[in-house]
C-alpha cells in the first residue's frame, strides 16, 4: 500500500479547501506523505496573526462579494482567483522537509523552460531581464510530529484585482500583528502562454511520485464528494465563521470622524478579538445624549456592520426626534468601518 496520498479539489471555496487541509493535517497517519492541489476564487487569504481591517480593503471586498479566509499558518495576505494554483505538502516529522517540497515546485515550473529560484525563506522568483519577479509565496506550519508547506503559484491571476483588495482604506488604525510586505509579482502565462492549472498540477504530481518512488490514485474532492475526513463539518464551521476570519484578529484601535451640518462627530473604537471593548464618541452637537447612548450600546458587540446598525436602530427608537441626523450618521459610519 502506498504511503502517498494525492488529493485534487474541484471546489473553489476557500473555506472548504482550508478545512480539508486542516482536517487532513490533523488526522493523517504519521508515515503518510500528502500532496493537496487546489484553487480558490474571489478570495483574500490572510495569515493566522493578521488583522483583516489593516491588510484588506474590507469595504470593497464586501461590495464585490470577495471572501475573507484566515489560514492556520503565518505569513502575509494574498488575493486568490482561478489564476492561482495552490499546493500543500504534508508529512510526518520523519519525512517532513520543506526544502524537498520547494524543490519539487521549482523543478515542476522549470520543466516549462523557465528559470525559477528560491528567494528568502518563503518566495520563488522568476529570473528575467528586468530583474527578479515573484511568482510564488509560501507559508509553513509544524507541530511536534508533523508539518506542512503550502503556497500559491501565479499562473494567470488578475493582478489589478490584487491591488484592489490588498490596499486597505486609509483608516486611522493603530493595529498589532503581522503586516504584509508587497513584492513585484508576475504571471507565468506572460512567459509560457500555454501554461495552465491542469498542466502544472500534473507535473507537480509526477515529480512528487518520482521523488518518493511511489504512486497513488488521485482523489477528486468537492463538497459533494468528500474523502474520509473525521470531524470535517466542525472544522468547516470554524473555517467559515466570522469569529475565526475576523474575530481572531489582534487587538487594534480605530478612529473615524466626520463633519455634518448638525455638528462634528468622532468615534474611537478599541477592538479585541473582533469585539468592541470600548467605544468613545466625541461631538459638538447641541444634542449629544442620543450619541452617548450609542457609545454604551455599541460596546461588547462584534465589530460588524450588522451590530453597529442594530445599535443605531435602538437609539433611533429611543429618540425618534433625531431620526434624520442618526440615519445620516449611520450611513457614513457603516461605510467607514466596513
Amino acid at each position: 500500500m502506498s504511503s502517498l496520498r494525492l488529493l485534487l479539489s474541484s471546489s473553489y471555496d476557500p473555506w472548504f479547501n482550508l478545512a480539508v487541509e486542516e482536517t487532513l493535517f490533523k488526522h493523517m497517519p504519521a508515515n503518510q506523505k500528502v500532496l493537496f492541489l487546489w484553487r480558490n476564487d474571489n478570495t483574500v487569504v490572510i495569515g493566522r496573526a493578521q488583522n483583516p481591517w489593516r491588510e484588506c480593503n474590507t469595504g470593497k471586498m464586501h461590495d464585490d462579494g470577495i471572501k475573507l479566509a484566515r489560514r492556520s499558518s503565518g505569513g502575509g495576505a494574498v488575493f486568490h482567483d482561478l489564476g492561482n494554483t495552490c499546493f500543500t505538502f504534508m508529512a510526518g516529522k520523519a519525512d517532513y522537509n520543506k526544502a524537498i517540497s520547494t524543490q519539487i515546485i521549482i523543478d515542476a515550473i522549470n520543466s516549462f523552460g523557465l528559470n525559477i529560484v528560491a528567494s528568502g525563506r518563503n518566495d520563488l522568483v522568476l529570473k528575467t531581464l528586468e530583474g527578479d519577479k515573484k511568482i510564488s509565496g509560501s507559508a509553513y506550519r509544524e507541530t511536534l510530529d508533523r508539518g506542512f508547506h503550502h503556497g500559491t503559484i501565479l499562473l494567470n491571476a488578475n493582478l489589478a484585482r490584487l491591488n484592489d483588495y490588498l490596499n486597505p482604506d486609509p483608516k486611522k488604525l493603530q493595529a498589532k500583528g503581522i503586516t504584509s510586505v508587497r513584492s513585484r509579482v508576475t504571471n507565468l502565462i506572460e512567459f509560457i502562454p500555454s501554461i495552465d492549472h491542469e498542466k502544472v498540477c500534473r507535473v507537480i504530481s509526477e515529480l512528487f511520485f518520482k521523488y518518493y518512488g511511489e504512486t497513488a490514485i488521485a482523489e477528486i474532492i468537492s463538497p459533494d464528494k468528500l474523502p474520509n475526513l473525521p470531524n470535517f463539518k466542525q472544522v468547516f464551521a470554524k473555517q467559515s465563521s466570522w469569529e475565526w476570519n475576523f474575530g481572531h484578529a489582534p487587538s487594534f484601535s480605530h478612529t473615524v470622524e466626520e463633519r455634518f451640518k448638525w455638528g462634528n462627530i468622532e468615534f474611537h473604537f478599541d477592538i479585541e478579538q473582533g469585539y468592541i471593548s470600548r467605544c468613545q464618541i466625541f461631538t459638538d452637537s447641541l444634542n449629544p445624549i442620543p450619541i452617548q447612548k450609542l457609545a454604551a450600546l455599541a460596546q461588547q458587540n462584534s465589530y460588524t456592520v450588522t451590530t453597529v446598525n442594530e445599535a443605531i436602530a435602538q437609539v433611533i427608537n429611543l429618540h425618534p426626534e433625531f431620526a434624520v441626523e442618526l440615519t445620516e450618521m449611520s450611513d457614513w459610519l457603516i461605510s467607514a468601518i466596513r
